[in-house]
């Protein structure tokens, strides 16, 4: 991105690397933490963007760095794009749902890197996906949980997902205006186009508020 304003100079738009665990880098790069992206370029380093350490820097200075390409192929570009319009178009939970789903964020973040059945459970997941019936800022709420494994986990039909559901949802009780809470764990297979796009993805590293 560059600027050609009077006074302004030749500018690029730059995001500073920070260093990740391999874990964490795995969730950065399934889109679980919308405040950084996967470079495919880096990640043998263990190095992601940091999104929220945006600079302006004159591309005179940018010219004398190493360069090392970000995006091997074309799969990369894609993420890397899909990871910089996640970040500025997730949607703005209300703050009563905030405080609703405060304690599953915590444990999911708490538990995702334990070497235990749950840790192993929650790393098989792509994404957790939300849908509020009939609306977010309806009087009275029905909230159905989407906890969407990876196809590419070959044990998925191995783990006791019933078990694991029972204990996520009794971290999300009824109250307030969320008159019902209900879960699922599911493919995108098993789910209808109707049923993901009118669902919103739910963040491990922060809710987003009104």
């Amino acid at each position: 991105m560059t600027s050609n304003e009077p006074d302004a100079g030749i500018l690029a738009i730059d995001s500073a690397l920070s260093k990740w665990s391999q874990g964490d880098l795995i969730e950065i790069k399934k889109l679980k933490r919308p405040n950084y992206a996967y470079i495919a370029g880096v990640a043998d380093l263990f190095l992601v963007a940091d999104l929220d350490r945006v600079m302006t820097v004159e591309k005179a200075v940018v010219a004398a760095w190493e360069r090392i390409p970000g995006c091997q192929s074309d799969a990369d570009t894609r993420d890397l794009a899909e990871a910089l319009s996640r970040k500025r178009s997730r949607v703005a939970f209300p703050d009563d749902f905030n405080r609703l789903a405060h304690k599953l964020q915590k444990r999911m973040q708490d538990k995702h890197e334990k070497s235990t059945d749950e840790g192993e459970a929650l790393r098989a997941l792509r994404e957790i996906r939300v849908s509020a019936t009939p609306a977010w800022d309806a009087e009275a709420v029905e909230l159905i949980f989407w906890f969407v494994c990876a196809e590419t986990d070959d044990r998925f039909q191995d783990r006791e997902w019933h078990k694991w559901l029972d204990s996520w949802l009794k971290l999300l009780p009824a109250s307030g205006r969320f008159s019902a809470v209900d879960g699922s764990v599911v493919t995108l297979d098993d789910m209808t186009a109707k049923e993901y796009t009118q669902s919103d993805r739910l963040d491990l590293d922060r809710l987003s508020s009104h």
